[in-house]
């Protein structure tokens, strides 16, 4: 399996309301991609985020199923979305499990 985390960093005019539709967003590709096998997201609350107000860790079967969802048009109406509502920086790590 392969764990996909990502960390979002947005501008000061990205609402509260925004980014919590923004994990709702997220949270969607699990049922619309192949190959997702688990998905959680949430807000930073620890104060430790150096500006990344929220995460995600997408669980694949694979790295094929990975390598399916980068390009899948549903992941990529979900990355123009995080840049319309003022992402300004991501982290993105992919490990093995």
């Amino acid at each position: 399996m392969v764990e996909h985390v990502v960390l979002f960093k947005f501008g000061p005019h990205t609402t509260d309301e925004q980014m919590q539709e923004c994990i709702e967003k997220a949270a969607t590709l699990q049922d619309e991609i192949p190959g997702i096998v688990d998905f959680v997201a949430g807000r930073d609350f620890s104060g430790r985020n150096q500006g990344f107000q929220v995460g995600l860790t997408v669980r694949f079967k694979d790295r094929e199923a990975l390598d399916h969802y980068i390009p899948h048009p549903k992941h990529q109406e979900f990355v123009q979305y995080t840049l319309d509502i003022g992402r300004q920086d991501i982290i993105v790590l992919d490990f093995e499990i």
